[in-house]
Parts: structure tokens; C-alpha cells; sequence
């Protein structure tokens, strides 16, 4: 089953370390633990900071844009990993090993729907 995980952060992506001190990325340990454990991670990645999104909504056939989060929050998506894995019970160990848990951040687990 295909799940994707949003990592979730009070902490700016810009304040998020990107490497360990060895210079590897800071999620490699990770995937290597669960890639033993059977976990394929497929893809993943660390997004800018929210002031740099754009938001995009049509109304009554028109485009109108906003730049930056549409809402206030304390807390924003610092990155995502799409992982395949046996069930929920697995995602749940893979999220909770991520390295964000480690400062205080949080991972949205959501299957992906099949087609």
C-alpha cells in the first residue's frame, strides 16, 4: 500500500538541517533503516518555506492567485516522502522514525488512493 507522509513543523524548512555533521543528507539514515525493514520509500523531498507558495483557486471561471499560505498557522508542511509499505501499522513505524519527529514535528500518514 502507497502512503504519503507530510512532514509537519513549527521550524522554517530554511532552519530544518538538510545534512548531518558527515555531510550525508539528513534522511539517509532513515531510508537505510527502513529499506532494510522492507519499506520502499519512492520519493521525497524538502519544500521551501511557505511564504514561498502560491495558492491558485477559480472562481466563476477565473484564476485568482495569492502568494504565500492561505491560512495563518504556526506550523507548516516542511516536506513529504511517498513510501510503500504493508499497511497502516507499518506507516505508522516508518513516520515514527522520521528524523522531523526528532524537533518536535509531526507526519501526516494518508493512504493514496489507488486507481
Amino acid at each position: 500500500m502507497e502512503y504519503m507522509l507530510l512532514m509537519i513543523s513549527r521550524h522554517s524548512p530554511e532552519d530544518v538541517p538538510v545534512t548531518t555533521e558527515s555531510g550525508e543528507p539528513c534522511c539517509a539514515p532513515w531510508i537505510r533503516e527502513m529499506t532494510a525493514q522492507g519499506v520502499v520509500i519512492k520519493d521525497g523531498a524538502q519544500l521551501q518555506s511557505a511564504s514561498a507558495a502560491t495558492t491558485v483557486a477559480l472562481q466563476d471561471g477565473e484564476v485568482l492567485l495569492s502568494d504565500g499560505p492561505f491560512a495563518e498557522t504556526k506550523e507548516q508542511i516542511v516536506g513529504y516522502n511517498v513510501i510503500e509499505c504493508a499497511d497502516l501499522d507499518e506507516a505508522i513505524l516508518t513516520a515514527s522514525r522520521h528524523p522531523v519527529t526528532e524537533n518536535g514535528g509531526r507526519v501526516e500518514i494518508r493512504p493514496i488512493l489507488s486507481s
